[in-house]
């Protein structure tokens, strides 16, 4: 039974999500106000960047003595310096509002809301379903933490775990339905990434605003389809420093996030897939998984990595989500 804390953190969370896919490099922030009798009288969202942040949002959409006395619900701590706009905090404070509940604290180093908030002798709650807070940003706190974008692997297998066959051979593993997911899902991200192996074999188009492929010894033909759309970055052994003889690839992900580049989609064979886990590159993995079976020892799978002595040894994740799509199962999990 959720309590009454719960309940209006879930419903900034439904709101927060609405301005999914516009808001970076800003965080997803929802707001709900409740009068002094507990009536809720304004809701609102971070529309997109630039625009007003959630709470402001909420109470401009007020006359200026409706929420005194009342409660401001908000999923990230309230801004307290001057960006794009003015503190959240400043108008909370304005229109005296009693109470503050909020989810969790703001990893910018810039904000500190709390403490303006209770040095004007408004109440504060944190903390208030604070996992699910920070996974609803989880991306705002990659960036802002590790200057890094967001980085999720897409996979499409076979029950036993192989991208093709010996000979190569990879068309087509999943159903049309799920290749019609993929395209939707490359929507939210701001780069699709990829490397030349998968280029050269499969020449795909990955129609996308961005794409970055991986492409140490420039072997890419100029005339490849993944150049017919699109703003391509070709990292080469010109371009990116070497690490063990193979590119940097956390190099060539600080360059993106140089370059406003905040979430990445992965979509590659096994070599590259392998070494971003090795690597903790990746963040997060959506595995389509086809019901076949190709019973091919010499199949190729969907990570190559060195041999493990241990199970201990393994990445683990946690499974987060799960849908049919056509004939085939998604998963998605965060890498842990």
């Amino acid at each position: 039974m959720l309590t009454q804390d719960e309940k209006y953190m879930k419903e900034c969370f439904k709101l927060a999500l609405k301005g999914r896919g516009k808001v970076a490099p800003n965080p997803l922030v929802g707001c709900v106000v409740l009068d002094k009798f507990g009536k809720v009288i304004s809701k609102g969202y971070h529309h997109k960047y630039g625009d007003n942040h959630a709470e402001r949002d909420a109470l401009l959409k007020l006359k200026n003595n409706e929420a005194e006395g009342g409660t401001l619900y908000v999923n990230l701590e309230p801004c307290s310096h001057f960006g794009k706009t003015p503190p959240c905090t400043d108008l909370i404070i304005e229109r005296k509002l009693k109470r503050v509940v909020i989810g969790m604290k703001d990893v910018n180093p810039k904000v500190d809301g709390l403490t303006k908030l209770k040095r004007a002798g408004i109440e504060v709650t944190t903390g208030i379903l604070e996992k699910e807070a920070e996974f609803l940003n989880r991306v705002f706190i990659k960036n802002m933490k590790d200057k890094l974008p967001y980085v999720v692997l897409k996979t499409a297998t076979t029950i036993d775990g192989k991208i093709s066959t010996s000979t190569g051979d990879s068309k087509w593993i999943t159903s049309e339905e799920s290749r019609k997911e993929v395209y939707k899902m490359r929507k939210d991200f701001d780069c699709i990434m990829t490397s030349s192996n998968t280029v050269i074999a499969d020449n795909p188009k990955m129609e996308h605003r961005g794409k970055c492929i991986l492409d140490t010894n420039s072997r890419i033909p100029k005339d490849a389809q993944i150049f017919k759309q699109g703003e391509v970055y070709i990292a080469t052994k010109d371009n990116t420093p070497l690490k063990k003889g193979k590119l940097d690839i956390k190099y060539v992900l600080s360059e993106l996030y140089k370059k406003g580049i905040y979430t990445v989609f992965v979509e590659c064979g096994g070599t590259l897939a392998g070494a971003m886990l090795r690597e903790n590159l990746i963040d997060e993995v959506y595995q389509f998984i086809a019901p076949k079976i190709l019973n091919d020892n010499k199949g190729k799978s969907c990570f190559d990595g060195d041999s493990l002595k241990k199970i201990s040894s393994a990445k683990n994740l946690k499974l987060y989500s799960s849908k049919i799509v056509g004939t085939d199962i998604l998963l998605k999990y965060k890498v842990l």
